[in-house]
């Protein structure tokens, strides 16, 4: 598809994965707007790129996504690519008897709810366009258990199962259906894990990972695995107990901390 001249709407767009994406289509010629929760962000973002046209939205909220779709779109009515970026990953001992029954949905709400509700609410709107996109953000733990972060990668399991169904549904029409299964990558998100539990894992920068994204969008390559997720996708058919045996070490460390 071609990478000029769209409207490009960013969830989780202040930070991380979604600011560089956001910036690479900046500089591209397209229109870019970022959604976030993080009022200070988003206005941190806007003083990095001032191109940028930001709005406050928390997609674990059908409120705020029904009221951010009817003001992006009355101000951008050509809007016709969603990226659904914003994610959330913990690291969670299922044995905590501490855990909250609402807590321990968050992850699902925001990255597996979030993307299916954003792409409900939009998706009439990107049909009536010439040609439109949607982009789920998965991960490399889509394909393979990561047991230290296990309702995480319970939701990018469901992402790029739904992603498949949603890019069969729509083959009929103008909307290409994308989807990103990042690697480990330098973002905040991993900032509540230890070294010892990413090990073995070299995390890729940021505008490294967009580099491969922006070249798989423009040959319309609609499952895009950069680096290391490309193996585990691949480990996953050929071995797949042995890697997922391998992702699993860090828990035992979790359990003996929580034991002390």
């Amino acid at each position: 598809m071609k990478l000029h001249a769209n409207t490009i709407l960013i969830t989780g767009g202040a930070t991380g994965i979604g600011l560089e994406l956001a910036h690479r289509f900046l500089t591209l010629g397209n229109t870019v707007i970022v959604a976030g929760r993080n009022q200070e962000k988003l206005d941190q973002a806007k003083a990095r790129f001032p191109e940028l046209h930001t709005f406050s939205c928390d997609v674990t909220d059908p409120g705020a996504i029904a009221q951010l779709h009817s003001s992006v779109t009355k101000q951008f009515p050509s809007l016709n690519v969603l990226i659904n970026n914003a994610g959330v990953m913990r690291k969670i001992n299922l044995q905590t008897k501490e855990t909250d029954l609402l807590d321990i949905n968050r992850e699902i709400e925001t990255n597996l709810s979030g993307p299916v509700r954003m792409n409900t609410q939009f998706l009439p709107h990107l049909l009536k366009q010439p040609s439109a996109a949607i982009m789920n953000v998965s991960s490399a733990l889509a394909f393979v258990p990561f047991a230290i972060a296990p309702v995480y990668g319970a939701t990018k399991a469901g992402i790029h199962s739904y992603t498949r169904s949603l890019r069969v549904q729509l083959k009929n029409t103008s909307v290409r259906v994308f989807e990103l299964a990042p690697p480990l990558t330098q973002t905040s998100l991993v900032d509540a894990f230890d070294a010892a539990d990413m090990k073995g894992s070299v995390p890729m920068e940021a505008s490294k990972l967009v580099d491969h994204v922006i070249k798989a969008m423009e040959r319309d390559q609609l499952e895009v695995r950069p680096g290391q997720s490309n193996l585990l996708k691949t480990m996953s058919r050929l071995a797949p107990d042995f890697i997922f045996k391998q992702l699993s070490k860090s828990v035992d460390a979790m359990l003996a901390d929580s034991r002390k």
